[in-house]
């Protein structure tokens, strides 16, 4: 095998034929001379061209400023164009007519028109001729559709039956029971949107890790997704969006050739042009073949193919490779006789070259985004190319076929609603059967061509042949047996053994893998800090999945822990990437509805790098309705010693709280973590309910104590009693506590009761999240019910019966324990890490931020003093025995 890769590599490399290279070389240097650069230039190019079509590995990083499909290339369309262009205009007027009717009985409702008018037929041809529906026999295609195209795909649904005209009138109105989202939002409409998009660069992203994840499924045999695309749909502004460039090379490396992007250049962003001093198309080019992807370019419509055939100079070619695109914005709002004089003007040879054609005919020289026929020939080859996936960079003019007041303006994606003369204007460019009657009051009908129609009829018939409807969301979940009490019960009698709640996560992990039913569906996913939290033991039992297998010896080959890869592994191991290992996550979460598969994510990452990093990320796999395990590992603000300032998380689960539908919580001992565990899989696998668990694990090793009796039910609901309160002392105090700083708490106890005589409770609190969220819902319901019994919080309910002021301490900071204040009906006082982190040890650290047992415990007499159970005396005496520092 060395030996033939030799011989391969010295024919690369020796010249075997020297006068043959010479000859070629005095050829090309002949034609520079004679024909001229512009002539030797085009030959060089049409080489290349040649050379990549022949699969030599040989290829630019740029290519002219023409389609990258020659017209003799392209395929023969096999649609009805004339009737695909009738619906096409239909359903650009009701995406008009929907987002102006709303924005004149509600102003400042919103909503955009010029986005979906600039894209139409590059969604057309795919909804035509290529998506493919839930009911295709090989699966349907997951499309991300670019957040504010969203009217254009409504008023496909309008005309397909999926939506009324009752919908559309109810646009951006969600109360009123039948409304449509302003964007894709799942949650918002559960049965059409897959895919939440519009917060710019994550479809993208989560797109890539969708690519990737149908073909992890494929390898490790869950599904076979062989036949299914993933296509993505995105703004040419977007890709300013570092989240939205920033995976290419995932998806080159893993030779993802079920991913297509559709890059929509309309050359705008929502204020001006996205590159007025450059090429925007070239630049994509640049960084998507430099990543290794197929890119094809569609700029022009075939009214230029007749004018590109005479270019005998390469002058035109010349002319389209130099115009910035802040030029080509400006010929279309300026007209036909405007890019006569400034265009073609540039060269009389230019200007005899389109002598024959009107100032209308100039304006009319379509971009390629807006020609049927061009844009077909690209989905196609993208669809045939093997080995790496694709780019279509396509361009468009933002608000086609709007009106002169539209096109191409920089205010376009502002304009909401159009006026009585430009709707007839519209409507006349569409050539729609509307009376002028029915537009007099600027309030423009829908058109809806019936339902028995030869449009309609086309229509259906095309997506009847694909699959069915698009988009459209579809839970079809299998139910797998959950892993037993044998999974969970050695976490429930404990050890004396020290060890970390994320080690103990990681045992119980193991446990689920390897559960014979459900062990399958569970995918473990980490960014590269896998050995941090003492995952390496599972690489050589589950193994980390690389779609190439493993084509080399790893160099801890020989040991029992060595760092394994396979086609077929389970592990999805991320690298340095929090956004991709979030985005694997997504996929992996919302796999019930989108491949009706039970695979549950436990994502695994160092806590400080979670909400903080990928916050948008993570509300957008709320909005999919995203289920499975978020874990924060290494987390707390003084457990994780030695680290620092941008290391140290005091303060996630605030940033988790804002979740609407996670369940946030911070068990201190390896059986808390079982028991949420298992709960979490009880509502999410069995009870199939729209929720994710987000978990913070520490480092810190200490003994494992065994599960109180009884403690199940508080550890769910946020809070339960710990064992082991000293008896017989009159003065009581609620002391709480959370994560390893229990421990702490209860050492508190312990000094309370021995130095000071103060008997003192500890309670266990798992989650404040989930105790103010439930304490909300009561008082809620006791506004709302006020002539019946009121309901009363759990976390009132619990603390019934044992008296006395509460302290809380925390590793979070203090607006933690603070989500309850109001609700417990006692005076209460957190304690906890305000400010930023610090590097020290554990000990020192809990000093500096006063949650260490000396302060609980002086807290807590400081608070029996404010209730006057305690003489203020006491305190002094308090403070030299616990050796506070009151001064500081």
């Amino acid at each position: 095998m060395i030996e033939a890769y030799e011989t391969q590599f010295k024919k690369q490399l020796a010249d075997l034929d020297p006068q043959e290279t010479a000859e070629w070389i005095e050829a090309f240097d002949w034609l520079a001379e004679a024909k001229g650069p512009l002539r030797a230039a085009f030959i060089l190019r049409k080489l290349l061209k040649r050379a990549r079509m022949l699969g030599l590995g040989i290829e630019p990083i740029q290519t002219p400023y023409i389609n990258t499909i020659s017209p003799e290339q392209e395929p023969e369309f096999p649609g009805d164009e004339a009737m695909e262009k009738r619906i096409r205009r239909i359903v650009r007027w009701n995406a008009m007519a929907m987002v102006s009717r709303a924005n004149k009985h509600y102003p400042g409702i919103g909503g955009h028109l010029s986005t979906y008018a600039s894209a139409a037929a590059l969604y057309e041809v795919g909804f035509n001729h290529f998506f493919r529906g839930k009911n295709h026999p090989g699966g349907g295609d997951q499309v991300f559709i670019q957040g504010h195209a969203a009217p254009g795909i409504y008023a496909r649904a309008f005309l397909e039956g999926r939506l009324t005209e009752a919908n559309l009138e109810a646009f951006r109105r969600e109360t009123t029971g039948i409304g449509l989202s302003s964007y894709p939002h799942p949650r918002r409409m559960p049965d059409f949107w897959e895919f939440p998009t519009v917060s710019m660069g994550l479809g993208p992203l989560n797109a890539i890790y969708q690519a990737r994840f149908n073909r992890y499924l494929l390898h490790r045999g869950l599904k076979d997704t062989s036949q299914q695309r993933v296509w993505c749909f995105m703004g040419d502004g977007e890709a300013d969006e570092p989240e939205a460039l920033g995976a290419l090379h995932v998806a080159a490396n893993e030779e993802l050739d079920n991913l297509i992007f559709v890059v929509n250049c309309n050359l705008q962003r929502l204020d001006g042009p996205v590159r007025g001093n450059g090429k925007i198309i070239q630049e994509l080019e640049a960084v998507f073949r430099g990543s290794g992807w197929n890119v094809i370019k569609v700029i022009l419509g075939r009214e230029w193919d007749e004018l590109l055939r005479r270019d005998e100079h390469g002058l035109l070619l010349q002319r389209l490779n130099e115009t910035v695109d802040g030029w080509w914005q400006r010929y279309h709002a300026e007209g036909g006789a405007f890019m006569r004089q400034h265009f073609f003007g540039a060269d009389p040879r230019l200007l005899k070259l389109v002598e024959h054609l009107s100032d209308r005919d100039i304006k009319h020289l379509k971009f390629g985004g807006h020609d049927y026929h061009k844009l077909y020939a690209a989905y196609k080859l993208a669809t045939e190319t093997h080995g790496r996936p694709t780019a279509i960079l396509v361009k468009t003019v933002k608000g086609w076929t709007l009106g002169q007041e539209f096109e191409g303006k920089n205010p376009t994606h502002q304009m909401k609603k159009l006026n009585v003369a430009q709707l007839k204007a519209f409507r006349d460019v569409l050539h729609l059967e509307i009376p002028d009657s029915a537009l007099e009051s600027e309030d423009p009908p829908y058109f809806h061509p019936g339902p028995n129609s030869p449009e309609v009829q086309y229509l259906l018939e095309r997506r009847a042949a694909l699959g069915g409807p698009l988009p459209s969301r579809r839970v079809q979940v299998l139910v797998p047996e959950l892993p037993g009490e044998d999974a969970f019960s050695e976490f429930f009698a404990g050890s004396e053994r020290e060890v970390s709640t994320t080690m103990a996560f990681v045992r119980l992990l193991r446990n689920l893998l390897r559960h014979k039913e459900f062990g399958r569906y569970v995918v473990p996913v980490v960014p590269d800090e896998a050995r941090t939290f003492g995952m390496e033991s599972l690489f050589a039992e589950v193994k980390i999945y690389a779609p190439k297998g493993q084509l080399y010896e790893p160099v801890d080959h020989n040991l029992l822990l060595a760092y394994r890869e396979a086609k077929n592994g389970q592990i999805l191991e991320e690298g340095i990437t929090e956004a991709g290992a979030m985005a694997s996550t997504t996929a992996a979460g919302t796999a019930y509805a989108t491949h009706g598969l039970p695979t549950v994510p436990f994502y695994i990452f160092y806590s400080m790098f979670g909400f903080q990093r990928v916050g948008d990320l993570i509300w957008a796999f709320g909005d999919a309705m995203g289920r499975g395990f978020l874990l924060g590992a290494t987390a707390g603000r003084t457990t994780l010693q030695g680290e620092g300032l941008q290391h140290c998380d005091g303060h996630s689960h605030v940033l988790f709280s804002v979740m609407p539908n996670v369940r946030a919580y911070d068990p201190a001992f390896a059986y808390e973590v079982a028991v949420i565990i298992r709960e979490g899989l009880e509502a999410m696998v069995h009870r199939q309910e729209d929720c994710f668990y987000y978990l913070t694990l520490y480092n810190e090793n200490y003994p494992q104590p065994p599960m109180p009796a009884g403690a199940e039910e508080g550890i769910r609901k946020g809070m339960y009693l710990f064992p082991s309160a000293p008896e017989g002392l009159p003065v009581r105090v609620q002391l709480f506590g959370s994560g390893p700083i229990l421990r702490e708490v209860l050492r508190a106890q312990e000094l309370l009761a021995e130095r000071f005589g103060v008997g003192a409770e500890v309670w266990s609190v798992t989650s404040y999240q989930q105790l103010r969220q439930e304490a909300l819902e009561c008082e809620r319901w006791n506004r709302l019910h006020p002539d019946q019994q009121p309901r009363i919080p759990y976390v009132a309910q619990a603390l019934e019966g044992h008296p006395g002021p509460i302290v809380a301490a925390t590793d979070y900071i203090t607006a933690v324990p603070d989500m309850v204040a109001r609700f417990v009906g006692r005076p209460m006082v957190p304690l906890g890490t305000d400010g930023y982190g610090l590097s020290d040890t554990r000990q020192a650290l809990r000093r500096y931020f006063q949650v260490d047992a000396e302060h609980v415990a002086y807290a807590a007499l400081w608070q029996l003093a404010q209730q006057g159970l305690v003489e203020p005396q006491l305190l002094t005496q308090a403070s030299a025995s616990l050796g506070i520092e009151v001064s500081s």
